[in-house]
């Protein structure tokens, strides 16, 4: 029996990169699993390698930005599987370049906070009240390595929007812990997502690698593991942490 047996898991973010490792995993440890993006095309491949390896998998879209499809998102996800047990926060990303503050757009920064602090917000709002109703949940959100340490390379917007997630997480893991619903955080460093391989030099990769004290970058399934320990009883007496998957480079 697998560590997610038959738990509905919604995993946001999940066409590709670290949501979909997520997502192959949970459906791997027995969850039923929610796929969820704007892709259509990318999430029907994943759920096709899930289906492949006999997991269960259905895919949503919503904009996650936007309340009134959350909701909706959560009433079809009830209608079909019956209420999440397992909730994975990734959606999220950097919509700006790095560079000083004065450079930074109002667009890129409203666009990064919404993207990701607010996207989180709104997800953990429609999905938390149902959890602590039931006294059964278990929540993941999603920061950055660029929101545990400084860095004058980071992109702003983004690094303030991730810290913000550490401290929603908190915070909401001290709300929900009376009624037996966790809430962590996982804190990647530098991924190999699809996206990164082909846009990271590989000059820079390897200059990447020796700020790591485990000389090698991290991997989607890296992320995907730290996820699934957090979301399954593995860790059962643990809630309000960021769990850094940094190989090394961070630590606190």
């Amino acid at each position: 029996m697998g560590a997610l047996q038959d738990q509905v898991a919604l995993v946001t973010g999940s066409s590709r990169g670290i949501g979909a490792a997520i997502a192959r995993l949970f459906a791997h440890e027995g969850a039923r699993v929610v796929l969820h993006g704007r892709d259509e095309l990318a999430m029907s491949a994943v759920q096709a390698d899930i289906e492949r390896t006999g997991g269960r998998a259905t895919s949503l879209r919503a904009d996650i930005t936007k309340f009134a499809e959350i909701e909706a998102m959560r009433g079809e996800i009830e209608k079909r599987l019956g209420p999440v047990d397992v909730l994975v926060a990734n959606a999220g990303g950097s919509f700006s370049r790095p560079g000083p503050l004065e450079d930074t757009t109002e667009e890129s920064w409203r666009t990064s906070v919404d993207g990701n602090l607010t996207a989180t917000f709104l997800t953990l709002k429609s999905f938390l009240p149902g959890m602590k109703a039931r006294r059964v949940g278990n929540i993941v959100t999603m920061s950055s390595a660029a929101a545990r340490r400084p860095h004058a390379a980071s992109p702003i917007p983004y690094a303030a929007a991730k810290a913000a997630i550490q401290m929603l997480t908190q915070d909401v893991a001290l709300q929900a812990g009376p009624f037996n619903v966790r809430v962590n955080c996982v804190a990647p460093e530098t991924i190999l997502t699809e996206g990164n391989i082909q846009r990271i030099p590989d000059p820079q990769k390897a200059a990447l690698v020796e700020l790591h004290p485990i000389r090698r970058l991290g991997t989607p399934d890296d992320v995907a593991r730290a996820a699934l320990f957090l979301a399954s009883e593995a860790s059962g007496w643990i809630t309000g942490v960021v769990l850094d998957v940094a190989g090394g480079a961070v630590m606190t």
